[in-house]
């Protein structure tokens, strides 16, 4: 296995190559292409913001290609991407930004956007916190994705803590740029029902994300609910078209039904009448 070490570059070394997704790159390729080729056709529009699932590849990954597939010609345009997930390991307040330079995969580097870093560094709820990124998978097991499309690109990671909604979208719109800029929101579903219970609130979260209803979704709803609020809000504002993608389980793809995580894909494109940034 290639040795991630961090450098004086201070690169932010990989936490769950060889457990959620291969270690190995070749290996890791032909895994996102499948998932990619069994993505369905994107539309002539590429989104603004998709959400995406973060679980094991095996789980997850074909409902996180049925998103980031919608890119696909826009490998040209793309130069920025702002990742936002949940915590799962480190309780603190706001949303925390990485000191790393880089962030390293399987597939190579990825380079931090430090101006746009620096930008949003300024504003009361984020901070810089590496220990809210150096275990954290919500982030990561999504830039395979990108570095399959995108090769000129940076990232902006932000883990979300004890936020409100308010608070990430107020991130969002001071980074949202032109259609150079795109946003993933990493997040989950429901966790650890049954496969029919499951189902159901799934069904209830995506109806609330296409009404653009951020107060309708609750907690044990979707993991990166903050993430999520924080797009709906935003979306409602800049009056954008919302479209789910697929909605599955682990229990559709490689898991038993009796107790399944959900996942979700929906991508947001900006309508002619969003107001300027």
């Amino acid at each position: 296995m290639e040795d991630y070490s961090a450098d004086a570059e201070r690169i932010r070394r990989p936490a769950v190559a060889g457990t959620f997704y291969p270690a190995e790159p070749g290996r890791l390729r032909r895994m996102v292409d499948s998932f990619l080729a069994e993505a369905q056709a994107q539309p002539a529009t590429s989104p603004k913001a998709i959400i995406a699932p973060h679980a094991g590849y095996i789980y997850s990954g074909p409902i996180a290609g049925s998103a980031f597939t919608h890119w696909r010609e826009a490998t040209r345009t793309i130069r920025r991407v702002v990742l936002l997930g949940p915590s799962h390991f480190v309780p603190f307040a706001g949303l925390a930004l990485s000191q790393a330079s880089a962030w390293a995969t399987p597939l190579g580097r990825i380079a931090v956007d430090q101006a746009a870093a620096e930008r949003i560094a300024t504003l009361p709820q984020v901070t810089w916190l590496d220990q809210a990124h150096e275990r954290e998978h919500s982030l990561e097991v999504e830039l395979a994705f990108l570095q399959h499309f995108l090769n000129d690109f940076s990232i902006v990671p932000l883990v979300i803590g004890d936020a409100e909604p308010e608070q990430v979208g107020e991130v969002m719109v001071r980074l949202w740029g032109g259609p150079e800029t795109v946003f993933v929101i990493s997040s989950d579903l429901s966790h650890y029902y049954d496969y029919a219970t499951a189902c159901r609130i799934d069904r209830t979260t995506a109806e609330a994300i296409e009404a653009l209803a951020p107060d309708e979704i609750q907690p044990h709803q979707a993991c990166g609910r903050l993430a999520i609020q924080g797009l709906l809000q935003v979306a409602r504002a800049r009056q954008m078209r919302v479209t789910r993608v697929d909605l599955r389980n682990s229990g559709d793809t490689a898991g038993t039904k009796d107790r399944v995580v959900g996942y979700g894909a929906f991508t947001f494109c900006e309508s002619s009448t969003s107001p300027s940034r």
